[in-house]
């Protein structure tokens, strides 16, 4: 976004009006709102117009329903603004967010002056919003049904009933189904939901459960990849991820060559992370900060859920991108942005538990600051960090990638945003529970706007009159024209109230809608 964009910040008149007469604004307002969305690095002007679209459309949802003769501001519009103000683009998942312009597209435009009207994704095609209601409840059997195999996955390989840590077949689930909408990606959505099980089962053993010793055995067996001798969860453990990579690998064969290898590689580095950090902790050992985002960028283990899901895009990306320590720029950002999401939003917890956390380091290393600096002081770096990995997914033009390479990063960091943006959802039992409910189970509800519903009740429409209508033409030679002359006699209609068919609005943002 260039000094274009943001011109309407050097004009101290401009601002002021647009400060007293924000309502009549909205739609600009909104539009700029919106498009900060997409902030890169260095973009300051847009942060400037960001805070000032975001205070005057806070301003403007608190307004009551008539501002002055020219404003109406229909109610269903605020609810619209308050969605975008408490829950930004970067942390709403697809699936529902398709669900909530369902939803409140019930009422008519909102009307600005008297002549023109903001035309906020109002759906007022009668087949096309019935055709988004069946679309989303035909996507939400086929994820019943990919979650009820899911389920009976987890509870065959018994990693429901471990005994320890968190049970998250259905948030993994959740997370990738309500998050993307790629084409014929079905085996994605069970690749990356299995790996997120196994991921956060095998994360809880290294934290909560295994001695170093049973850690380290487990470790050497992962690097046999075999795994005679184990017993308990560590056996539990490595039979399912060996059965997981198998499984995804068996029929994935790029260009001759049989990338089962490259994905346990990944697993061996994500489990060495593991053991490192737990080491750390036992022992008592203070990392440096390159030494702990060293470690913790693959610990938190997003990579291994883009880089094996998407060798199964079409086209799939080259099979040299799927090893260890040779990742892009667009992953290491994504799996930067996901590390301090998670650490701004545990650091407590981890606190207690004796952990080591990028905030933690930061106050220890700092004894002048609070722990709230600290805090800041990640949370800047993150935003850095994400504005980095925006950059990336929207101007990546290399030719050997395909786009869904970029989207599927996209796709992930928005779940960790969701879930980490205001608080640890992820650890919690219930806080996803109505959003789960609303993506998989409970059908979107809508009604239909009120001047679209049949007007069966109202009086039949009065017979016309005849009407005639006689025209003449007259040209005479080239470059010499005269007027036609064109008379109209007609008997005038009966003055009866007839229904009002006049509203000619159509819809103008046609991808709120998503289709299969």
């Amino acid at each position: 976004m260039s000094r274009t964009f943001c011109w309407f910040l050097y004009y101290d008149e401009i601002l002021d009006h647009l400060e007293n007469n924000c309502a009549q604004f909205t739609s600009s307002l909104y539009n700029v709102y919106k498009a900060t969305d997409l902030m890169f690095f260095g973009e300051n002007e847009v942060d400037e117009a960001r805070l000032f679209s975001k205070k005057m459309l806070h301003k403007i949802s608190t307004m009551k329903h008539i501002v002055n003769d020219n404003v109406v501001m229909l109610p269903n519009f605020s609810k619209v603004i308050e969605e975008e103000l408490s829950t930004p683009w970067i942390a709403r998942l697809d699936h529902l967010d398709h669900r909530m312009w369902i939803e409140q597209n019930k009422e008519g435009p909102l009307w600005n002056g008297k002549a023109s009207y903001y035309r906020l994704s109002c759906i007022h095609n009668m087949d096309l919003m019935q055709l988004a209601v069946e679309n989303y409840v035909f996507r939400q059997m086929i994820y019943q049904n990919e979650l009820n195999e899911l389920k009976r996955w987890s509870k065959n390989w018994g990693l429901t009933e471990m005994g320890f840590g968190r049970e998250k077949t259905m948030y993994c689930y959740f997370a990738i189904a309500a998050s993307t909408s790629l084409p014929h990606d079905s085996m994605i959505r069970m690749l990356v939901a299995k790996s997120a099980i196994v991921i956060t089962v095998a994360d809880d053993f290294f934290d909560m459960r295994g001695s170093l010793d049973e850690l380290h055995i487990l470790i050497e067996a992962i690097h046999r990849w075999d795994g005679k001798g184990l017993i308990g969860p560590s056996k539990v453990i490595f039979d399912v991820l060996d059965d997981l990579v198998r499984d995804s690998t068996k029929s994935l064969v790029l260009g001759n060559i049989d990338i089962i290898e490259d994905f346990r590689d990944l697993w061996r580095e994500t489990f060495n992370s593991w053991l490192t950090e737990t080491t750390w902790g036992k022992n008592g050992y203070i990392p440096s900060v390159d030494e702990y985002m060293e470690t913790g960028m693959i610990s938190i283990a997003t990579h291994i859920l883009v880089l094996t899901s998407s060798c199964f895009l079409n086209p799939s990306i080259p099979k040299n991108k799927v090893k260890p320590q040779t990742y892009e720029d667009i992953t290491q950002s994504l799996m930067a942005t996901a590390r301090l999401l998670n650490d701004i939003q545990s650091y407590e917890k981890e606190q207690e538990e004796g952990k080591m956390n990028l905030v933690l380091l930061h106050f220890k290393d700092n004894p002048d600051a609070s722990m709230d600096d600290s805090v800041n002081l990640v949370k800047k770096f993150m935003d850095w960090k994400r504005k980095e990995l925006l950059k990336h997914v929207f101007t990546n033009d290399r030719s050997d990638f395909p786009k869904q390479w970029n989207f599927l990063h996209l796709s992930c960091f928005k779940v960790f945003q969701m879930l980490y943006s205001s608080s640890n959802l992820y650890d919690t039992e219930a806080e996803l529970q109505l959003h789960i409910e609303k993506a998989i189970y409970l059908p979107p509800k809508h009604e239909l706007p009120i001047y679209l519903k049949p007007q069966t009740t109202l009086p039949p429409l009065p017979q016309k009159g005849n009407l005639t209508i006689n025209g003449g033409y007259a040209q005479n030679p080239p470059r010499c024209y005269v007027h036609g002359g064109m008379s109209i006699r007609f008997h005038q209609l009966p003055k009866k109230p007839m229904r009002n068919l006049t509203l000619e609005v159509f819809c103008s943002s046609m991808s709120r809608i998503c289709f299969m």
